[in-house]
């Protein structure tokens, strides 16, 4: 670890700082009753210290980062294990190349949204590399992946505009992985009140949790909730953020296959790059096609993120059905915003060209996968699942917060500190630019921090 520069913050007696003193000070102005239930409860969080830690990246190249501490204003030079771009990418000089060239090309922003004037032709394009990668032939795209899923859920249960003489009147059952994604979990919830509901009058959704992969409670909440008519939906995640592990795909295919017609929606957004022999994702990996699981009359849909395989941002929606696409384009979601700016398209185009070209690198980042693993266990620690997002689940009483802080303040190592969920975790995230030195200056920085917290500290 090797400060850079220091600089000095300025703090009120709460140590807030500048900005707590306009933030009271504009409390006290404007007298609101419902900010101050607001300032009440940030000063419980802070107060339990829950608040995260705020840190800025000032530099990076590779693995290599200049991160400044909020709080104290120390630099600090460290290895990062935190970030998603799980294929080494975002610096590619290719990646980097093709991203200045749509600048130059199309400008910054589309300053539009696609449905009425922002789409370019690296929106093609784009398109076409995903439904290549994924095997399925209709693509659409989004700002982010709480976007997309918000306008597959909307779209697909309450339809778009109302359209004279047309009332869809079967309704929709849910099922959704207890330990689905956040932006899932939103999107499911939302799904019985969205503004597609008031608009079109359309019937209720149902939304039924299941246990975590634990395809014997799908099969039965299946059985006990699904009504004859229903619109069947069950989405997961392919490879699940905070845990690691994989959605057992082959099994649930045997579930759903009981139920014709029903809708599978697999959120790839930790697995594309990441499993598969090619880096194509859950069903690369389980020696599957789309074509496979549609054949077993089960409509695949698929999302795919760009902020970790592909070196950029934004998420897409593939499916079969060309209607369900020309659904999203004009959905709510898609409508009231811009469409991917040309820049962020431009370099995810070329991200996946160089996954094309360069097979090795879902390779390599199973390779360093497997070594980080095995380092941790041979020193005694239990990490949970078994691909590239490496979580370690802490005990009861321990702050993940605190031992982040020393990973990076002390070690010069920055993991993600996890404590906003049932069972606080570090969570490590391994990329194929990782060296066996870096892997193993990791594992000495989780054991000395181990000695300070206590052994029970970082192991499970």
């Amino acid at each position: 670890m090797t400060e850079v520069g220091t600089r000095p913050v300025a703090k009120d007696a709460q140590g807030l700082g500048a900005e707590g003193d306009r933030r009271n000070a504009l409390i006290d102005l404007i007298g609101s009753k419902d900010m101050q239930v607001i300032a009440d409860y940030m000063a419980s969080v802070h107060a339990a210290n829950l608040y995260p830690d705020h840190y800025v990246c000032h530099a990076k190249r590779g693995n290599s980062v200049s991160v400044e501490c909020e709080t104290t204003g120390r630099q600090i030079a460290a290895t990062n294990f935190g970030s998603n771009d799980i294929l080494g990418l975002a610096a590619n000089e290719r990646v980097r190349r093709a991203a200045i060239d749509a600048i130059e090309t199309f400008g910054t922003t589309n300053s539009s949204c696609a449905t009425l004037c922002g789409r370019i032709e690296l929106h093609r394009q784009l398109e076409r590399e995903i439904s290549d990668l994924k095997g399925l032939p209709h693509t659409y795209l989004f700002m982010n992946a709480w976007m997309a899923l918000q306008a597959v859920f909307d779209g697909f249960c309450h339809l778009a505009a109302p359209v004279p003489n047309f009332r869809n009147r079967r309704e929709t059952l849910i099922l959704t992985d207890i330990l689905n994604h956040g932006c899932i979990t939103s999107a499911v919830v939302n799904a019985d009140n969205r503004s597609g509901k008031i608009l079109t009058h359309s019937p209720d959704v149902r939304v039924k949790a299941y246990g975590h992969v634990d395809m014997d409670d799908l099969d039965r909440k299946l059985a006990r909730f699904a009504r004859a008519g229903d619109r069947i939906v069950v989405v997961t995640d392919a490879v699940f953020s905070m845990d690691g592990d994989i959605a057992p795909l082959p099994d649930m295919l045997d579930v759903l296959e009981r139920y014709p017609g029903s809708v599978l929606i697999l959120d790839e957004a930790h697995s594309s790059g990441a499993i598969g022999a090619t880096g194509r994702g859950i069903c690369e990996h389980f020696g599957l096609s789309p074509r496979d699981i549609a054949e077993r009359g089960i409509e695949p849909v698929i999302m795919t993120t760009f902020s970790k395989f592909a070196a950029s941002a934004g998420a897409a929606i593939s499916s079969y059905s060309r209607e369900f696409i020309e659904l999203l384009d004009v959905c709510p979601t898609s409508i009231g915003t811009i469409s991917l700016p040309p820049p962020s398209t431009a370099a995810a185009i070329e991200a996946i060209r160089q996954l094309r070209r360069h097979p090795e690198l879902p390779g390599t980042l199973r390779r360093n996968t497997v070594t980080l693993r095995r380092l941790l266990a041979e020193r005694g620690f239990q990490a949970l699942g078994e691909t590239n997002v490496v979580p370690i689940r802490l005990p009861p009483g321990t702050t993940p917060k605190e031992l982040g802080r020393f990973l990076l303040e002390r070690m010069g190592v920055w993991v993600s500190p996890v404590w906003f969920i049932a069972k606080p975790r570090i969570r490590i995230v391994v990329n194929a630019l990782h060296t066996n030195e870096e892997l193993g200056s990791l594992v000495e920085a989780m054991v000395a921090a181990r000695e300070v917290f206590a052994p029970a500290a970082v192991s499970a």
